[in-house]
């Protein structure tokens, strides 16, 4: 993968991240059924990658500079 492209998707993983930690926040309705989205494990699971996306990132410009 190239640079850009790693960028895009770490943008993208770091979108998901925002999101998916905005609808873990939101207040409980106790009248409303269960939530069936294990949202904060999701927002984990995308700053995972965001993570991996950025060290992969600074291998590529080490490697190629």
């Amino acid at each position: 993968m190239t640079v850009p492209i790693s960028l895009t998707l770490a943008g993208v993983a770091l979108a998901l991240t925002l999101l998916f930690g905005w609808l873990g926040a939101r207040p409980v309705k106790p009248l409303s059924p269960p939530r069936l989205m294990p949202w904060r494990f999701m927002m984990m699971i995308a700053f995972v990658a965001v993570i991996a996306m950025l060290v992969h990132v600074v291998a590529l410009v080490k490697a190629g500079g």
